[in-house]
């Protein structure tokens, strides 16, 4: 078992861990599944950016969550090292953006914090929450990139529209929903150019190619 694991000393009331949590699920699109019979956490694809796994639970004021991505052969893939890095580093960012919110003082009520009416523990006591509008950000740069690229350099721009989709995906619930979903939008373009173009590439190097 090859796992990125965390363990938090909170000490913090359940139900603000178990509403930080369903907001951070929530917003990263993770959904119920299972793992070689194991009951996890999901969320990604097999195309675009692989699927991503994630376990947790609080219990005596101790949170514990397992992470990990799925490997090229079924195994798994914990968050370190070279292989899938790129799909790996924005899985750590957000992580590291929930741990920063599980871990924040939690006021008493009537003190000044960022808050959401709309948000059910929100309306108690007003909290900071995850807010991936970084990663939508960079799914529209990407997307954009992946489009322009694509047409030059198709295969780059299938890899950076693979990046930008996986950003868009996690940025799709945050404060810049309409920039992931423009830059998912750009990406799924990008893709299909940079193949439109390797295709183009690919008839005109044949005559080329017979010729000698």
């Amino acid at each position: 078992m090859a796992r990125y694991v965390k363990e938090l000393v909170l000490n913090k009331p359940d139900d603000f861990v178990q509403f930080i949590m369903n907001d951070f699920l929530r917003k990263n699109g993770f959904v119920m599944a299972n793992w070689k019979g194991e009951p996890a956490y999901r969320t990604g694809d097999a195309m675009m950016e692989g699927y991503k796994y994630l376990r947790w639970y609080y219990q005596n004021g101790v949170f514990h969550l397992e992470a990990w991505m799925k490997g090229t052969f079924g195994g798994e893939w914990n968050l370190d090292g070279f292989v899938g890095c790129l799909q790996k580093k924005p899985y750590r960012e957000s992580l590291e953006q929930l741990f920063a919110a599980l871990q924040q003082p939690i006021p008493m009520p009537g003190q000044s914090m960022q808050s959401d009416p709309t948000q059910p523990y929100q309306n108690c006591v007003p909290v900071h929450t995850v807010d991936n509008s970084g990663a939508a950000t960079m799914g529209l740069v990407f997307g954009i990139m992946s489009v322009v690229l694509g047409i030059f350099i198709p295969i780059l721009g299938i890899i950076l529209a693979c990046l930008g989709f996986s950003r868009a995906r996690m940025g799709a619930g945050s404060s810049k929903s309409g920039q992931a979903k423009v830059g998912k939008v750009l990406c799924i373009i990008g893709i299909l150019i940079a193949v439109v173009m390797w295709g183009l590439n690919f008839l005109l190097l044949i005559p080329t190619v017979g010729s000698f």
